[in-house]
C-alpha cells in the first residue's frame, strides 16, 4: 500500500487568511472572536462569532465571478489556492485523471439561500437567480475547485456534519493508499454565520452568551464555559502518495497514517455521555495506523465548549489512553478559533501538522478553571515545546458523527 503524506496547506480563518498568520497566532494565544458586526443582532441572545476578516472576493476572483460563488466556496478556492502553491505541485506536469478533490461543507450556500428567498418574497419569482441552486448546493466547493485545476479524478463532498475535514481527509487518504488516487485536494469549508442559523443555535441554548467578553467566550474544558462560539472559513490540504511526492521532491509536512469513523447512534445533536463513539473512531484510527495508545503524544481535541462534549470527550480519551490519558497533552484550537463547523477538521489536521512539524502545541486559551471532570493536560493558555512524533486530531458532528485522524513527523 502506498504511504500518504501532506505537501500542501491553505486556510482562511478568524485568526488570519494564510498558514503563517494562523499559526503565529494560535502560538501567541490570541482570539478571532468578535463582536459580529455583519447584521443586526439586537434579538439574538450571542452576538459574537469568529468571523473571517479583510477577505475580498471581488479582488481574488473578479466581480462577475465572485457574485456567482457564496462565501463558502469563495473561502475553499482561496484556500485551495494557497495550499496548491505551497505544495509547489505543477499541474501541467500531474495525472489530471488520478487527481480528486474531497471538500464538504456543513451547511453550504446558507447565505445565498437567505438572500435569494428576500428577493422572492420582495420581487416575484422571476427575480430569483437563476444560480441560486448551484451557489447553495454543498457539493459545489468540491465542483470549483475541481473544475478550475482540472481534477478528473474522484470527487466526494462529504456531509458528516462538523466531522467533515476529518471524514475528507481520511477518505482521501484510504483512496491514495489503495492506489485510486496520486494527488487529493481535501479538507472543509464553512460560511454559516448568518442570522437564521444564530438564532436556531442561540435558542438551541448551544451558544455562548459572553457578549461583553468575546475573547474569553470560547473555553473549552473550563467549569465555567456556556457553550460554543460560531465561526467560519476553511481549511484544505494537499494530500499526496509518498512516492509521488518524492520524485518531484515535495515538501512534507507530515504523514497521515490512520484513520477512523463511527456513529454515536445516540441522538440528533447530544453527543453519547460516556463518548462511546469518539473512542470507536480513535481506536479504529490507531488500529490502523499500527499504534498503541501509548505512542501518541498529542491530541488535538474537538472540544467546542460545550459542557457534555467536552466531558465526553474526555471520558473518550481516558478510556483510550488509560493511566498514559494524564500525561498525553490535549490541546483545543476552539478556543481560539470558535468553531469553524465544517471547515474545523481542516484547519485542525493544519495546526496539528505544524505542531508535529516544529515541536510546539498550541494552547488551550481561556482555561481558568478546571471542570472537574476535565482534568487532563489540556495545555492551558501558553504554547509548549515538546518532542512530538505522533497526534491524534477529533472531530465529531450533529447526528452522531466522530472522524478522527493520525498524523505522524517525518
Amino acid at each position: 500500500m502506498e504511504r500518504v503524506v501532506i505537501t500542501g496547506m491553505g486556510a482562511i480563518s478568524p485568526l488570519g487568511n494564510d498558514v503563517d498568520t494562523m499559526w503565529t497566532r494560535m502560538l501567541r494565544g490570541e482570539s478571532g472572536i468578535s463582536l459580529i458586526d455583519t447584521f443586526d443582532t439586537s434579538r439574538h441572545k450571542a452576538k459574537i462569532a469568529g468571523l473571517v476578516k479583510d477577505f475580498d472576493a471581488e479582488a481574488r476572483f473578479g466581480r462577475k465571478e465572485a457574485r456567482k460563488m457564496d462565501r463558502f466556496c469563495q473561502f475553499a478556492l482561496a484556500a485551495a489556492e494557497q495550499a496548491l502553491e505551497d505544495s509547489g505541485l505543477q499541474l501541467d506536469r500531474i495525472d489530471k485523471d488520478r487527481f480528486g478533490v474531497y471538500v464538504g461543507s456543513g451547511i453550504g450556500g446558507i447565505q445565498s439561500l437567505l438572500e435569494q428567498h428576500s428577493v422572492l418574497l420582495a420581487r416575484g419569482a422571476e427575480r430569483v437567480s437563476p444560480v441560486l441552486v448551484p451557489m447553495m448546493i454543498s457539493n459545489m466547493a468540491a465542483a470549483l475547485i475541481s473544475i478550475r485545476y482540472g481534477a478528473m479524478g474522484p470527487t466526494l463532498s462529504p456531509v458528516t456534519a462538523c466531522s467533515i475535514g476529518n471524514t475528507a481527509i481520511g477518505e482521501a487518504f484510504r483512496l491514495i493508499r489503495a492506489g485510486g488516487a496520486d494527488v487529493v485536494i481535501a479538507g472543509g469549508t464553512e460560511a454559516a454565520i448568518t442570522e437564521i442559523s444564530l438564532a436556531s443555535f442561540g435558542n438551541a441554548t448551544a451558544l455562548s452568551c459572553r457578549n461583553d467578553e468575546p475573547a474569553q467566550a470560547s473555553r473549552p474544558f473550563d467549569a465555567d464555559r456556556d457553550g460554543f462560539v460560531m465561526a467560519e472559513g476553511a481549511g484544505i490540504l494537499i494530500i499526496e502518495a509518498y512516492s509521488h511526492a518524492q520524485r518531484r521532491n515535495a515538501p512534507i509536512y507530515g504523514e497521515v497514517i490512520g484513520y477512523g469513523a463511527s456513529s454515536d447512534a445516540y441522538h440528533m445533536v447530544a453527543t453519547h455521555p460516556e463518548g462511546t463513539g469518539a473512542y470507536l473512531a480513535m481506536k479504529q484510527a490507531l488500529n490502523e495506523a499500527s499504534l498503541k495508545p501509548s505512542d501518541v503524544d498529542v491530541i488535538s481535541a474537538h472540544a467546542t465548549s460545550t459542557e457534555i462534549g467536552d466531558r465526553s470527550e474526555t471520558a473518550a480519551i481516558k478510556r483510550l489512553l488509560g493511566d498514559a490519558a494524564y500525561s498525553t497533552p490535549v490541546t483545543a484550537n476552539k478556543s481560539m478559533t470558535g468553531h469553524m463547523l465544517g471547515a474545523a477538521g481542516g484547519i485542525e489536521a493544519i495546526a496539528l501538522a505544524k505542531s508535529l512539524q516544529q515541536g510546539v502545541i498550541p494552547p488551550t486559551i481561556n482555561l481558568l478553571r478546571s471542570d472537574p471532570a476535565c482534568d487532563l493536560d489540556y495545555v492551558p493558555n501558553t504554547a509548549r515545546q515538546d518532542q512530538l512524533q505522533v497526534g491524534m486530531s477529533n472531530s465529531f458532528g450533529f447526528g452522531g458523527h466522530n472522524a478522527v485522524i493520525v498524523l505522524r513527523s517525518i
